[in-house]
């Protein structure tokens, strides 16, 4: 016996939710498989196939242009290989230009991370060293292990806390230049 699906059914096997069904249907993606007696639209599992391979197709950065073609390619109605090589070629190029992005920002990410890191290790010395200097610990070695006791801490003096923060800032305020920066040139 062929499964038929009603178009809640359909949807829910697909994931999707009904109004996607319906959308492709209008805009000729999907068809029903035909109408049940009491005209209720059903559909088989090449719908849902069909259904799962536009979603994906969607992911993968096509348009609806683009499915339409492939479908038809599919369905042996048009689009001669040549035309879906055009498609594929295109999508590749679009992909490659993501991946470029995507390194760019891994790349700033990284740097801010790094500059970051320092910061907060200068800071972590000067408060280490301002302790010792203040007569608070007696050696750095003190210092630091006091800093590893649970419980215990050594503050910065005022001035080290204005400075992180500063430098937080100017680190934030690079970061979104760099991305800013290179999104304008794409």
């Amino acid at each position: 016996m062929i499964e038929s699906y009603t178009i809640g059914e359909l949807a829910r096997r697909a994931e999707v939710p009904t109004s996607t069904v319906r959308y492709y249907e209008t805009a000729g993606l999907l068809r029903p498989a035909g109408r049940t007696a009491s005209n209720y639209r059903f559909y088989g599992e090449e719908s849902v196939q069909r259904l799962r391979f536009i979603r994906t197709a969607q992911a993968a950065g096509f348009t609806l242009q683009d499915i339409t073609s492939l479908l038809e390619l599919g369905d042996g109605t048009a689009a001669p290989c040549r035309e879906v090589q055009v498609l594929i070629e295109a999508r590749l190029n679009d992909v490659a230009k993501q991946l470029e992005d995507l390194q760019h920002v891994q790349e700033v990410f990284h740097a801010s991370l790094h500059i970051c890191r320092q910061a907060e290790a200068v800071l972590l010395g000067s408060a280490i060293l301002g302790a010792v200097a203040a007569g608070d610990q007696p050696s750095v070695l003190d210092a630091m292990s006091a800093m590893s006791q649970p419980g215990q801490t050594i503050t910065p003096a005022t001035g080290q806390i204005a400075q992180f923060h500063d430098a937080k800032h100017t680190i934030f305020h690079r970061m979104y230049a760099d991305l800013l920066a290179y999104r304008t040139l794409l």
